[in-house]
C-alpha cells in the first residue's frame, strides 16, 4: 500500500489532500501541531489506514521520530513526503517583531528543510517516491506586506528545483504547488498592521479563491506529474504570466501606497 506523510495535516490544504490521495487507497499519515485539527481531520478518513502524529516541523528530533514511526507502521515505505505545514505574518516587513520574523522563517524553510533531509533515506528506499513541497504564487514575484512569507516560500522554490535535479539519480521526483489565493486559516493573517485581513484584501480586490479540492487534485497530478511547479489558481498562473512577459508593469503593481 502506497503511502503519504503530510504535515500541517490538521486543516486547509492538508486536510484536502489527506481526503484525496485517502480515496485513492492510499496510507495516510498526518502531522501537525495541533491536536484538535488532527483528530478532525483523521475522523474524515478510514481509521485503518490513518495515522497521527503530533510535531512541530522546526524541531529536528521531532521530525526523526514521526518519519520513523510511521514507516515503520507500514511496510516500511514513504511514497510522499507532503512538506506542506506554514504559516504567514503580514503587514510592514520594518515593522516586524524579530521573535515573529524567526517563527516564519523557521516554520516556512527550515521545517521545510529538515524534513527533506530527514525523510531522503526513506524516499531514496522507496522506487518511484517524491518530495513535495507547498511554495506559493507569493514566490512567483515578492509580494508586499508579506516579504517574510513571500522570501520563505521563494527558498522552498529554489530548495524544490535544486533537489529535482540532485535527487533525479535517486529516482525521487521533487515537486511543488505554487497556491494564489486559498480560503484557509492562513488567510486571517492582518496585512496593515490594523484589522484588516489577507482574505479581507482578496475579497475587497475582486480576486477569486481557489478550493482546496482543486489544491488536492493537482497534488495529486504534480506527484504522478513532470512539472516541477505546479501553478494553482488563476492569480498564480496570471501572476506567472506577467512576470515572465511584463516585469516592469508587475513591479509597479505590486508597489505599496505611500502611508
Amino acid at each position: 500500500m502506497k503511502a503519504i506523510l503530510i504535515t500541517g495535516g490538521g486543516s486547509g490544504i492538508g486536510r484536502a489532500v489527506a481526503a484525496r490521495f485517502s480515496r485513492e487507497g492510499w496510507r495516510v499519515g498526518l502531522a501537525d501541531i495541533d491536536p484538535a485539527g488532527l483528530a478532525a481531520t483523521a475522523a474524515l478518513l478510514p481509521a485503518d489506514r490513518t495515522s497521527t502524529h503530533r510535531m512541530d516541523v522546526r524541531d529536528a528530533g521531532e521530525w526523526e521520530h514521526v518519519l520513523a514511526e510511521f514507516v515503520e507502521g507500514g511496510d516500511g515505505r514513504l511514497d510522499v513526503l507532503f512538506n506542506n505545514a506554514g504559516i504567514a505574518a503580514g503587514g510592514a516587513f520594518g515593522d516586524m517583531p524579530l521573535d515573529t520574523l524567526d517563527r516564519v522563517l523557521d516554520v516556512n524553510f527550515r521545517g521545510v528543510a529538515y524534513g527533506a533531509r530527514l525523510a531522503y533515506p526513506y524516499l531514496k528506499a522507496t522506487p518511484g517516491s517524491c518530495l513535495l513541497n507547498t511554495a506559493s504564487a507569493s514566490a512567483i514575484y515578492g509580494s508586499a506586506g508579506l516579504a517574510a512569507y513571500s522570501a520563505t516560500k521563494f527558498a522552498v522554490r529554489g530548495l524544490t528545483e535544486a533537489l529535482d535535479g540532485e535527487w533525479a539519480a535517486d529516482g525521487i521526483r521533487v515537486r511543488s504547488l505554487m497556491p494564489g489565493f486559498i480560503d484557509t486559516p492562513l488567510l486571517s493573517v492582518a496585512v496593515d498592521g490594523g484589522n484588516r485581513s489577507a482574505r479581507d484584501t482578496v475579497v475587497e480586490a475582486g480576486l477569486e479563491f481557489t478550493p482546496v479540492e482543486t489544491v488536492a487534485d493537482l497534488a495529486w497530478d504534480a506527484v504522478h506529474g513532470d512539472r516541477v511547479h505546479m501553478l494553482v489558481g488563476k492569480t498564480a498562473r496570471r501572476l506567472a504570466f506577467a512576470a515572465r512577459w511584463m516585469p516592469g508593469r508587475l513591479r509597479k503593481m505590486m508597489r505599496s501606497p505611500r502611508r
